[in-house]
């Protein structure tokens, strides 16, 4: 996203904070003009460093790049296309204190010229990071602050995660005993995904980290073949307030989304066990 990363970019960049700063920007192997733009911003600027991560496709993968090249204690992690208040780090340094995992707001809103029906629902359900903190104890990946003895304590992301590896890493720190605290003083601004087909592909993704999450840690999720409720966007969100027409159409792509996720944990399910039969018809030395 070679747009959004500038858009990113220079929002940080035109933060206003005091203290010192770094920002390491991780191509996760793409195929666009994305790290293009990532050495032009570290040519231009001493503060900003671009890397790649290109043995393993997975945005877990790319963060835990990140951590190994960051050099500050505290490390804040943003998604290109996320933007920011200019006072955006200055309230986390000051909220974050000697809390060792913050997250916060995330407004989701429309670009200009997309105001497609899967646009207005994601506006209206996506990114619940209260509720997230507050009732299933983790953030998004894109929107929290971690001390760096977090990750030497619990670990890194789970790289082999296609997704809920936020929640999975944000349920390790719950489990150490420390707080997973929601600040409602930041905010970011990431734009809502517009396409049906864009929606449905990360629909389908969702499902499939359920079931990866049961497969790698069955003691905390259960075993694969049941698929735990699903959460987040195919869930029936409120709609007090809406037109009749919205909550219609809300309901109706809330259940095709549903449907995508299951649809994802089937097919991440059938993979598995393919995975497990092709291992054991491996001949033996």
């Amino acid at each position: 996203d070679p747009s959004g990363l500038k858009d990113t970019v220079e929002g940080i960049l035109q933060t206003r904070f005091d203290g010192e700063f770094e920002i390491v920007i991780v191509d996760n192997n793409s195929t666009d003009d994305t790290y293009d733009v990532a050495q032009s911003y570290a040519a231009r600027h001493d503060r900003v460093h671009a890397v790649i991560e290109d043995d393993i496709q997975s945005s877990y993968a790319a963060r835990n790049t990140g951590i190994e090249h960051a050099t500050g204690d505290v490390l804040v992690f943003v998604d290109a296309d996320i933007t920011m208040d200019p006072d955006w780090l200055d309230t986390i340094a000051t909220e974050i204190d000697d809390e060792e995992y913050l997250t916060y707001d995330v407004e989701v809103y429309v670009p200009d010229g997309e105001d497609t029906w899967v646009a207005r629902y994601n506006e209206h359900t996506s990114f619940p990071i209260e509720e997230y903190a507050k009732e299933r104890h983790f953030g998004g990946g894109g929107c929290i602050a971690v001390r760096r003895k977090v990750f030497e304590d619990v670990g890194r992301f789970d790289h082999r995660l296609v997704s809920g590896g936020d929640a999975e890493f944000g349920h390790r720190v719950a489990a150490s005993g420390r707080d997973i605290r929601f600040t409602p003083e930041t905010h970011v601004y990431h734009p809502a995904r517009t396409s049906l087909r864009s929606q449905i592909k990360k629909e389908i993704r969702v499902g499939r980290g359920f079931c990866q999450l049961q497969r790698y840690y069955p003691d905390r999720y259960g075993r694969p073949g049941i698929p735990p409720r699903p959460s987040g966007s195919g869930d029936s969100s409120p709609d007090t307030g809406l037109p009749i027409l919205s909550r219609l159409v809300f309901r109706l792509l809330g259940l095709l989304f549903l449907g995508c996720r299951g649809i994802g944990y089937l097919l991440e399910l059938v993979a598995g066990d393919s995975r497990k039969s092709d291992r054991r018809s491996e001949p033996t030395s």
